[in-house]
């Protein structure tokens, strides 16, 4: 299954991109192994080792958001 996902996350500056998204990979990873326990059964990987990261310092959220929310839905 491939797939693609954007996220607008509020996140403290002390905290490195990767960190934060090495967190956000492993707790999701942790949930769906634990809702969908075929799936760690199965050794499937459910992230790339790869992101791709922005910064949007002083722009207003709720522009952000509408970015976010007008990128293309996965059919």
């Amino acid at each position: 299954m491939v797939g693609e996902g954007h996220l607008l996350v509020e996140y403290p500056p002390t905290l490195s991109v990767s960190t934060l998204v090495n967190h956000l990979k492993g707790v999701s990873t942790r949930m769906l192994h634990k809702e969908f326990p075929d799936l760690a059964a199965r050794g499937a990987h459910l992230w790339t080792p790869s992101h791709f990261a922005a910064s949007a310092g002083g722009a207003q959220i709720e522009r952000l958001r509408g970015y976010v929310e007008a990128q293309e839905k996965p059919s």
